[in-house]
């Protein structure tokens, strides 16, 4: 046995086992948990073939740094997921993303806990804080990873109203709020961290996403038709310059109000296509119908009109091809419109001002 210890030490189980430490001590962060994992499912793999080699009073060595190894995979893996619970805590002080898209923190966790209460890792976990728990001589608790990981995904959660509630902009929020429960719905229905968080918890985050999108239109584009009012406009009630004036008027508040919104929601993202999409032709459906109808019975009273560009600003076409690039992430957009000069075109060479003879 003395020579087999020497075999084996020179052969590299020494150095083996010295690279496990080396990880044990290197900065403990969330990812290095599944690690961690690794090891010790691989370790205890190994246990009995471990303990029939090695077991003899001539390789101690071995022994010492094996159950050195395991000690300290045990515990780094245990403080690392008791650590998870405070660390989002602590992400509550954070401000929210600046565009409304969704916090790494809500994406990275969620993905997270459905690995740790996954198929692969679950058991080795639970075994991991058993084991923990008896070296402490605490009572051991049936549900204590399903316990945590409730704890964890609830702290995700206020930190989503705390973060609602941070931005300045009332519209900005709904749309952050919109983005972070449709993820929260669409990516954790159907998995081990939905099933656990339950049916009603799910569909709750759905409401939450209809609800704050409905405020976000009523509160933003919504408001735009009611610039294009009619009242006034029975022509030649009062005169034809005067219905021309009041055409003007109204569509000039219109174009500036549009352009201030576009410009501010521009800078906006929706992440996820589905609902990007489904947002954007709200707003289409909101909007274009108003303009068109308003731009049929009263454009040609402007059209041909010498400065009829600084009304008639947009064909019905050129609209709808603007909402509909709303919310886009950075990499997917044409180009930015910010800075755009009046009656430019986008890349794609579509005119998005209405032209004298442009009538939708």
């Amino acid at each position: 046995m003395g020579c087999f210890a020497k075999i084996a030490a020179q052969a590299g189980i020494l150095a083996f086992l010295q690279f496990g430490r080396t990880i044990t001590e290197s900065k403990k962060e969330p990812i290095k948990l599944l690690k961690l994992l690794d090891i010790f499912s691989s370790l205890n793999k190994l246990r009995l073939d471990f303990n029939r080699l090695f077991g003899g009073a001539a390789c101690v060595e071995i022994q010492n740094l094996t159950r050195d190894l395991i000690k300290r995979v045990i515990d780094g893996a245990a403080e690392i997921f008791w650590e998870i619970f405070v660390q989002v805590e602590l992400q509550r002080q954070s401000p929210p993303p600046q565009d409304g898209s969704i916090p790494r923190l809500v994406s990275s966790i969620t993905d997270y806990c459905n690995e740790l209460l996954g198929d692969n890792y679950r058991p080795i976990l639970s075994q991991v804080l058993v084991i923990h728990q008896s070296w402490k001589q605490k009572k051991f608790q049936e549900m204590i990873l399903v316990n945590e990981v409730l704890k964890i995904i609830k702290a995700v959660d206020l930190n989503l109203e705390t973060w609602v509630k941070a931005y300045g902009d009332a519209t900005l929020s709904c749309v952050f709020a919109m983005n972070c429960h449709w993820h929260l719905y669409k990516h954790l229905k159907g998995t081990k961290l939905g099933e656990l968080m339950g049916d009603s918890w799910l569909k709750e985050h759905e409401q939450y996403k209809e609800y704050y999108s409905a405020i976000f239109l009523r509160e933003s584009w919504g408001k735009l038709p009611g610039h294009l009012s009619r009242e006034g406009l029975i022509l030649f009630s009062g005169g034809r310059a005067t219905a021309r004036d009041l055409v003007k008027k109204r569509l000039k508040t219109f174009n500036e109000a549009f352009d201030e919104m576009f410009k501010k929601q521009s800078v906006w993202v929706i992440p996820e296509r589905d609902l990007r999409e489904k947002t954007c032709q709200l707003i289409v459906q909101t909007v274009l119908p108003v303009y068109r109808s308003y731009m049929q019975t009263y454009g040609p009273l402007v059209e041909k009109d010498a400065s009829s560009s600084k009304y008639a600003k947009y064909t019905v076409q050129g609209l709808e091809q603007m909402l509909l690039s709303l919310f886009l992430p950075r990499r997917e957009r044409y180009g930015s419109f910010k800075g755009r000069p009046t009656g430019s075109k986008i890349d794609n060479g579509v005119d998005l001002r209405r032209t004298a003879s442009a009538v939708a």
